[in-house]
């Protein structure tokens, strides 16, 4: 490929790039996109199941207009096991739903294993589902699959009022089915006290073997309560106990570690090469507050001592979790020149009053990175041709020559 086509296509992607954050910014994507959407989709899957469950919007309608309990009582004992099956995994939807608008990780996770079940819920005989319901579930499972990267926030309060809510619903719609099927099961369940133990000991997968199911709607009622069992147990308990140990553990492991770094007036620095190494050991050394951006985490046994995030140094969610809004400068140090350039556009982008230096590896990418307006470019190459070139002639090495030589105000 040519250098003008190349030279064109770099032009052009930072023109779309520059514009698609000009789009988000004005439209505020970042507040609402896409997890406002999805959780919406997920609970409106879970409004449907319970009205599939209820026969349809007539009759629940019909059920809620009529005062009389036993109305509303025979309505209820018409249905079907399916149809328990149907409001127990629409109860759920619908609670994860809510933990989607918060970004929530635990609630993306348990809303992919649901629409799991959900369609193998659907292809089985338990329900009375139509292919539309099963391709708008397909659907919904590929939107998950794709936005998963943006549910990516943790809390442990949060994720332990969540995981009880799930726990709870899923016991009580196991308790709830196993007594409306006693007679399904060897031997007969009479008491909720039996359909509680029988619950439980199904979720938890232990299987004693003291109650058996032995007919049809009993078996398929035990393998959809084992589904949801094994979705929610295997999402909510980890996530309470998860962070416990790791916070533990990094105490333990690094206890001198700072937890919660106040980044406020600091340099970023992005780069996982040598020369974004070494600035910031120079600019630490100096007593200046860093954060440096890597792409990948470092290992273990070169864990450093200062603050890392790790991530894309475009991306505008690195960038503010490194603090770009209240930093003073930003460091676009890597190897690449055009992801140098990119950095360059999407601080400024998101801080105008930020000082920014990008590094050129390649001279013949100093034009490409000028045009993203750095306050410094700094240009690598020149320093060691001028070193070069005085040393071999005799010349004195003129400090502020190399200087001026190195560092090309933008």
């Amino acid at each position: 490929m040519r250098p003008a086509t190349l030279k064109w296509l770099d032009t052009q992607r930072a023109w779309l790039r520059k514009k698609q954050r000009h789009v988000e910014r004005k439209l505020h994507t970042r507040a609402w996109f896409p997890h406002v959407p999805l959780a919406i989709l997920v609970g409106f899957q879970g409004v449907l199941h319970i009205l599939i469950a209820l026969g349809s919007l007539h009759s629940v309608m019909q059920l809620f207009s009529t005062p009389s309990l036993i109305t509303f009582a025979g309505g209820i004992g018409s249905l079907r096991i399916g149809d328990f099956s149907h409001i127990g995994i629409g109860v759920l939807l619908v609670l994860v739903a809510f933990g989607m608008l918060w970004r929530s990780r635990l609630a993306w996770v348990m809303a992919f294993l649901l629409t799991l079940a959900t369609l193998a819920l659907e292809v089985s005989p338990l329900s009375r589902a139509s292919w539309p319901l099963e391709i708008f579930t397909v659907v919904q499972l590929l939107l998950l699959l794709a936005a998963r990267r943006a549910f990516d926030r943790s809390s442990l309060a949060t994720a332990t009022v969540f995981a009880l809510t799930a726990v709870m619903l899923t016991l009580g719609y196991g308790s709830f089915g196993a007594m409306f099927l006693g007679d399904g099961f060897q031997p007969h369940i009479t008491s909720y006290t039996n359909a509680a133990y029988f619950a439980v000991e199904t979720m938890s997968t232990v299987g004693y073997g003291d109650i058996v199911p032995v007919t049809r709607e009993a078996r398929l009622f035990t393998m959809s309560l084992i589904a949801l069992g094994l979705g929610v147990f295997a999402t909510a308990l980890p996530a309470i106990a998860a962070p416990l140990i790791d916070k533990r553990l990094m105490n333990l492991v690094q206890p001198r570690r700072k937890s919660n770094m106040k980044r406020v007036a600091h340099i970023i620095v992005v780069g996982d090469g040598a020369l974004a190494h070494d600035a910031v050991r120079a600019l630490m050394t100096r007593g200046l507050s860093v954060t440096h951006i890597v792409a990948q985490k470092p290992a273990e046994e070169e864990e450093p001592s200062e603050d890392v995030v790790v991530g894309d140094g475009s991306d505008a969610k690195t960038l503010t979790r490194a603090g770009v809004e209240t930093a003073r400068a930003v460091l676009a140090l890597s190897e690449d020149d055009s992801y140098n350039a990119f950095v360059v556009l999407a601080a400024k982008e998101m801080n105008a009053e930020l000082r920014t230096v990008a590094a050129v590896s390649d001279t013949r990418n100093t034009g490409r990175v000028a045009r993203t307006r750095p306050d410094v470019l700094l240009t690598l190459p020149l320093l060691g041709g001028e070193l070069l070139a005085m040393a071999l002639s005799g010349e004195e090495i003129k400090t502020d020559a190399l200087i001026t030589q190195l560092l090309k105000l933008g």
